[in-house]
């Protein structure tokens, strides 16, 4: 009988901690549900306030389950003590790398200096942003691989970002004095419209010893294909000069065969393409595929979410057929979000004909 009333006291003691512990659960796995679960589509930035809110209410159950603990005061000052020591030593040890790029991601989207499918280039890096997440940032090089920069990295180094309106294509080379400029000007220009660039201009960069130093620009539009903007513009560079008899040569340019002075060192103009013959597909199709993929599947799951936002007012304020009507549209919409949420865990693209 005395081992019963002692158990029985025991299980009293503890009854409030239970009950805390319990009542703790039970919110966290709510909350967990509702602000994740219920939201699959969210992936990443849109994640992150929420984990931050979950990891910080986890915390404070924490704190109140060992205010519930049955022991002394003394105690219970005591596991508070060594509950801020832990915490302290994890962040004091972390600090270098964990907390310091967890910081720098949150920097990066408050300032929103890029966002996915952008292109951006850090010192010797250059790619397409597939990734942007807590402690780090991947970007897909124009040899298909993924790279993985530290935010913290981004942060500390200059970052530079092409304009999703648009973007300048350059082009510098030099030639000889021989060459009037009024000649190498209207060429260049003729150039980069051959390249399809807008409103091109040219530059004369420096006056060196034996040669001028030009830059042909234009606007581009569709940054998408970049690179091979940049390489189409070399191209109709060299077949503008070729073509009208430039050469694009050094002046101190030596070769040990004799070569007749009109002889002209330009390569013979190529055939020209049949209408039988393959277009070249764009290489970025194939480079940056990852970054295509997660921009289009980024830009369709924000599309969705905003129109089922408009619908979910829409039902809060219409009655009858009009709230009928904006449910059965909301259910669609819930449906399609559904299978981009499932094409994109499932990293594979998505039909057209399910998220148009």
């Amino acid at each position: 009988m005395p081992l019963w009333n002692a158990l029985a006291e025991t299980i009293r003691s503890f009854t409030p901690m239970l009950i805390v512990l319990t009542i703790s659960v039970l919110i966290m796995t709510g909350l967990r549900w509702l602000l994740l679960r219920r939201h699959l589509a969210l992936e990443h930035d849109r994640r992150l306030p929420r984990q931050l809110v979950l990891i910080g209410l986890g915390a404070a159950a924490l704190v109140a389950v060992i205010l519930a603990l049955p022991v002394s005061s003394a105690t219970r000052e005591q596991l508070l003590t060594v509950l801020g020591l832990l915490l302290s030593g994890i962040f004091a040890i972390s600090s270098t790398t964990l907390v310091s790029n967890a910081m720098a991601g949150l920097m990066l989207r408050s300032t929103r200096s890029f966002r996915t499918g952008d292109f951006i280039r850090i010192e010797k890096q250059f790619g397409r942003v597939t990734q942007r997440r807590l402690l780090h940032t991947e970007i897909q090089t124009e040899d298909r691989e993924l790279t993985t920069l530290p935010n913290f990295y981004l942060i500390t180094n200059p970052v530079t970002v092409v304009r999703s309106s648009g973007t300048l294509i350059s082009v510098s080379l030099s030639l000889g004095y021989d060459v009037h400029h009024a000649t190498v000007e209207p060429l260049l220009i003729a150039a980069a419209k051959q390249a399809e660039l807008e409103e091109p201009f040219v530059w004369i960069r420096e006056l060196g010893n034996y040669s001028i130093t030009y830059r042909v620009s234009g606007f581009l539009a569709d940054i998408k294909n970049l690179l091979s903007a940049r390489s189409n513009l070399c191209r109709a560079v060299l077949d503008q000069l070729h073509d009208h008899d430039v050469e694009i040569l050094s002046p101190t340019f030596m070769n040990q065969r004799p070569v007749p002075a009109e002889h002209r060192l330009i390569p013979a103009a190529p055939p020209p393409a049949t209408d039988g013959e393959e277009k070249q597909k764009a290489p970025e199709d194939l480079m940056f595929d990852k970054a295509e993929r997660a921009e289009r599947l980024e830009g369709l799951r924000f599309r969705l979410e905003g129109e089922i936002e408009k619908l979910e007012d829409r039902i809060k304020t219409h009655k009858g057929d009009e709230r009928a009507a904006a449910q059965e549209q909301l259910a669609h919409k819930k449906k399609k979000l559904a299978v981009l949420v499932e094409a994109a865990a499932a990293k594979k693209k998505p039909e057209k004909s399910t998220v148009d």
